[in-house]
């Protein structure tokens, strides 16, 4: 963990930088990645039941916890080294909808068939993402994991995109958008199951809390452009 007098950051050995915190604004999605896996929410804006696979320094387990009051969170972080560390991160204590547990991700997740609304995938090392997260296997065990209609969206690090990409056209039955951050190396898998029918963006946004309509603002426009281009003309 390195401190400044603006931020807490996660690293790995090497100094690079797994998430970083506004010490002001402990609550913000700070990096760009985090707020474009949150807009899959345009898809499912009102998840009961959300599952994320990474901790990190917990930002989208804070976005989550603070901006969707319905929705119930459940963590899988394998390393209790990061669990550790949640108080700095000011990640709040497990309470009736916020669960963190040390567990192997993919072992994990077999467990939760149709468990879903919404799954987040941020789990990399110094190396990449691990290739227990990486088979055709686990991204079946994904859209298992999911309701009937769940959405599920995964930062794509350091990696083999297109490898990752084919797999879950596969496991989804093409149902994926990749988007591409800007000014970052991280894309953005977004997949589904169902036939979505989402909302015009501005009025998904007037849906959530005032506080989170801004951050989302840029994904879920770009999520919809992707949307558009994608669909049968």
């Amino acid at each position: 963990m390195h401190r400044t007098w603006r931020h807490v950051e996660l690293q790995f050995q090497g100094d690079v930088t797994q998430t970083r915190m506004s010490r002001w604004f402990p609550q913000r999605l700070h990096v760009g990645y985090t707020r474009t896996m949150l807009a899959a929410l345009w898809l499912h804006p009102a998840p009961q039941r959300i599952g994320i696979i990474g901790l990190g320094g917990g930002a989208q387990a804070k976005f989550c916890h603070r901006h969707l009051p319905q929705a119930c969170i459940e963590v899988a972080e394998n390393n209790a080294g990061v669990i550790a560390l949640r108080d700095a991160f000011r990640i709040p204590a497990d309470d009736a909808r916020l669960h963190v547990a040390c567990v192997d991700g993919a072992r994990w997740l077999r467990g939760q068939r149709g468990r879903f609304d919404l799954l987040l995938l941020d789990a990399y090392d110094a190396h990449g993402i691990p290739a227990a997260l990486s088979t055709q296997a686990f991204y079946d065990d994904c859209r298992a994991a999911l309701g009937a209609d769940g959405v599920m969206a995964s930062n794509l690090y350091d990696t083999d995109t297109r490898a990752h990409l084919a797999r879950l056209r596969r496991s989804f039955d093409g149902r994926v958008l990749k988007l591409d951050e800007p000014g970052m190396s991280n894309k953005v898998a977004i997949a589904w199951n169902g036939t979505p029918h989402p909302a015009p963006v501005d009025a998904a946004l007037a849906a959530l809390p005032w506080a989170a309509r801004g951050q989302l603002r840029a994904g879920f426009r770009r999520l919809s452009q992707a949307w558009a281009r994608s669909a049968p003309h």
